[in-house]
């Protein structure tokens, strides 16, 4: 969602780069694009305003003047005013005192309260909780249908004795809803509550009664982030006519401007608790301020990044995997095949990828990048026989047309796949042998990752970068990065999931990411040590 909001950003931040020191006119011209790039993104003026105002005061103050990267200084200070805008801390629940938790869900028709209710309960679900849903969306068409059907996936009971459409009493509902999880033992009530296409008063005082009669600990305000500065004023419409606690985004994942996101806060004073990122139950996470800016300034989010790994991984097969590496065993089909099916209950690879780093200049490629080829290298794999899999030197030509018949592609991707997998065994061996794990198997450079529909042909061999050798840190990483570049320019090819170039595929280039460059927990999560 904040791509060219975070482009931007960051193409102006690059401009004060190389200046000794900043004059009042390098700052007033960076906040200039910055502003704009704000308002573009459909951010409230008021907190457009009040933002570049904090931003410019300090700029222009003692802690830039006196740094000796100035320029990184003002990064700094944009990041952490950021932080604030979009809330400061990271936001918390409150949980009653005596159970059952309340949490009332409001906001507009279409915001996705409905599904964000499924998956708020199966996050609680999760998190220890038995939570029960309960259908006081007695208004739109299908509304207590949809949420028995959400409830089922979530794995969640719903509370739904009258069938909606409008028929029966959404308080009354809702207060039996809080009365049976009380004697079920339910520990959270999660309440979901009719919508209208715009704002008016009947939507208002219907609200108003559910609150009042089931006093809830939590009153969630669920908005679109798609909707732009529209969010400010709808938001500010639920605070002063129903209130609320917290804010949940849905739709973060949309292609709308971001603006949403960094106006709530500042216009309601009212923290955003949560964020929607896809369509699936399990696309649901905890809003973390402090990261957010991060990725909008293009500095990744590493920790999020973690935390899904430790979700997704099975910490047993990873530790296996480690000390299978460490042994000197031959690393086999089997293993890849493994790795990748944990990796892929991470959620879409295109999205972790966009969470490390520096990921701005592969926007396009990431873009690009075609997920469904995982699923054509996962068909090979699961067309070989058992002693193929863990032999692949006895992959003769009949074999390769057998396979290629069985999962729907070619000898010669049959091929690439192989040639590719030899080259990440050895990698794997030379870890093994160095590192007693190191990275997990599958990550980019290795098969499966950075793929190509158009690739083919065999791989040409990576040029190595050269260390430097200046002692100086600032300048040995200056030249490290150059010779990086130099050997990208040079025509390295990225690793297509059959061996091909990703750059002439339209696929991000990523075969010289290091794995061993990730924080230590996470290598630790994907097979190192």
């Amino acid at each position: 969602m904040f791509n060219n909001l975070s482009d931007r950003i960051t193409a102006s931040l690059k401009g004060l780069r190389g200046h000794g020191r900043l004059s009042e006119a390098d700052v007033d011209k960076t906040i200039r694009e910055i502003r704009r790039a704000l308002l573009d993104a459909d951010v409230a003026v008021s907190v457009v305003r009040e933002f570049t105002g904090r931003v410019r005061e300090r700029a222009l103050g003692e802690e830039v003047s006196k740094a000796l990267n100035p320029a990184q200084q003002v990064v700094k200070i944009v990041n952490d005013e950021l932080v604030e805008v979009l809330g400061g801390a990271t936001g918390e629940l409150h949980f009653a005192k005596n159970p059952p938790t309340v949490i009332m869900l409001a906001g507009l028709q279409g915001a996705g309260k409905t599904t964000l209710a499924g998956k708020l309960a199966k996050w609680m679900k999760s998190e220890g909780h038995t939570p029960l849903l309960v259908a006081a969306d007695l208004q739109r068409p299908n509304a207590v249908n949809q949420l028995q059907i959400v409830g089922e996936r979530a794995g969640v009971p719903v509370f739904a004795p009258e069938p909606g459409n409008g028929v029966g009493d959404p308080v009354l509902v809702a207060m039996n809803g809080v009365s049976t999880a009380q004697f079920q033992q339910h520990d959270v009530v999660i309440v979901d509550t009719a919508g209208r296409l715009g704002i008016d008063e009947e939507m208002m005082e219907q609200a108003r009664n559910i609150r009042d009669a089931v006093n809830p600990d939590e009153t969630l305000f669920v908005v679109d982030a798609m909707i732009g500065q529209d969010a400010a004023r709808v938001a500010e419409a639920f605070r002063d006519g129903v209130g609320f606690t917290g804010v949940v985004l849905s739709k973060l994942d949309g292609d709308a401007r971001g603006g949403a996101a960094l106006s709530i806060t500042g216009v309601t004073q009212r923290p955003i608790l949560f964020a929607s990122t896809g369509e699936s139950l399990d696309e649901f996470e905890r809003f973390h301020p402090d990261r957010m800016a991060n990725r909008i300034l293009d500095m990744g989010d590493v920790l999020t990044l973690i935390e899904q790994a430790e979700k997704a991984f099975d910490q047993e097969e990873a530790e296996k995997a480690a000390a299978k590496l460490a042994s000197g065993e031959d690393f086999t089909l089997d293993d890849f095949l493994n790795q990748m099916q944990q990796l892929k209950n991470m959620g879409s690879i295109k999205k972790m990828l966009g969470m490390l780093p520096n990921m701005g200049q592969y926007r396009e490629a990431l873009d690009n990048f075609d997920e469904s080829e995982i699923g054509k290298v996962e068909a090979i794999i699961r067309s070989m026989t058992p002693e193929e899999r863990s032999n692949p030197k006895i992959i003769n030509g009949s074999r390769r047309n057998r396979i290629a018949r069985g999962s729907g592609t070619t000898v010669q991707q049959i091929n690439q796949l192989l040639e590719r997998f030899k080259q990440a065994q050895q990698m794997m061996k030379t870890m093994g042998k160095g590192m007693a794990g190191g990275g997990m198997p599958g990550m980019p450079g290795g098969p499966g990752m950075g793929m190509g529909k158009k690739s083919r042909g065999r791989q040409a061999p990576q040029k190595q970068v050269k260390k430097s050798k200046s002692k100086n840190p600032a300048k040995a990483a200056r030249e490290q990065a150059e010779a990086a570049k130099k050997a990208a320019a040079g025509g390295g090819t990225g690793g297509s999931a059959f061996g091909g170039g990703a750059q002439q595929a339209g696929q991000p280039d990523l075969a010289d990411f290091d794995p061993t460059q990730l924080p230590p927990e996470m290598q630790k999560l994907l097979g190192g040590r």
